[in-house]
């Protein structure tokens, strides 16, 4: 207890707390960044003979979240445990592998970097207690989702789903809204986007989002309420216009190139949650409501 009553009295020590624990999650992110889209592919293709009634393959060695342990994809060497540092053993090795030399992305240490950066500042924002931590949860989830919907156009249900119904449990101790407000959020959320998919493919014959979308602003809804849905639909539109446009003009492609949608939702939905209340009233105030 005395640990608990510390970090519940010295804000700055809690801050540097949920900075450590971001990084070290932040590590282990990349490994379900990188392995839970082959861990899905792989049971799909499992359930996909099974329904075909073909034999089982051999699936091979075990490959999950925890084994095999991580290994450099050049050389095969095995990582050990003072090179898989945060951000500390990437500039230690200097962005090379200790054992071939090859190059090591820098997408693992930013990964590590922001997950830390965002926990420090959660943790800040909303200072010690349950609210902290559940929003802690929150951002890490919204953050591995983001980075597999960027790769591969897809948002796991293993994570989605989850944090919704954690939404809907947090706020039935009334966290970030009363639970009537994130039951009809998650409702409002998952139909919205539904209605939006059905309208724009009846006026076009083509789909212009996954369900997964619909999905995640459910879960968005379930942990802010409905209130924050307008704010997160207005945001993630603007974001994802902007940056949609910025990224095809970059990489020359077609106007038909499909973007993941998902992580301008878990921004917009992260800043609703965060600042929904300032970032209306303000606008409110400015537009001569108030």
């Amino acid at each position: 207890m005395p640990l608990i009553e510390f970090l519940a009295s010295h804000v700055l020590a809690f801050v540097l707390c949920a900075l450590v624990l971001g990084l070290l999650i932040g590590s282990f992110l990349n490994v379900v960044i990188h392995r839970l889209p082959k861990m899905m592919h792989r049971d799909w293709q499992s359930q996909a003979r099974e329904l075909l009634g073909l034999p089982a393959e051999d699936s091979g060695p075990v490959f999950n979240l925890v084994l095999p342990h991580s290994r450099c994809p050049h050389c095969n060497h095995q990582i050990r445990a003072w090179e898989n540092i945060p951000i500390v053993s990437y500039l230690a090795l200097r962005g090379k592998c200790s054992e071939c030399k090859a190059p090591i992305s820098m997408r693992y240490p930013l990964i590590e970097l922001a997950c830390g950066l965002l926990s420090a500042y959660v943790a800040w924002h909303f200072g010690f207690g349950w609210t902290a931590g559940a929003a802690l949860v929150l951002t890490w989830g919204l953050l591995a989702m983001s980075m597999i919907d960027v790769d591969h156009q897809l948002l796991p249900d293993a994570l989605v789903l989850p944090l919704l119904w954690l939404g809907l449990i947090v706020n039935s101790f009334g966290l970030f809204a009363s639970l009537e407000d994130a039951l009809w959020g998650a409702v409002a959320g998952y139909l919205s986007l539904w209605s939006v998919y059905w309208l724009f493919k009846l006026i076009t014959g083509k789909e212009g989002m996954g369900y997964g979308d619909f999905k995640l602003l459910a879960m968005l809804g379930a942990w802010g309420g409905w209130q924050i849905l307008p704010l997160t639909i207005l945001l993630s539109s603007l974001v994802g216009a902007v940056l949609g446009v910025i990224m095809l003009r970059l990489r020359n492609a077609e106007t038909s190139t499909p973007i993941p949608f998902g992580p301008y939702l878990a921004i917009a939905g992260w800043i609703a949650l965060l600042w929904g209340d300032q970032i209306t009233g303000t606008y409110l105030q400015f537009a001569g409501f108030k």
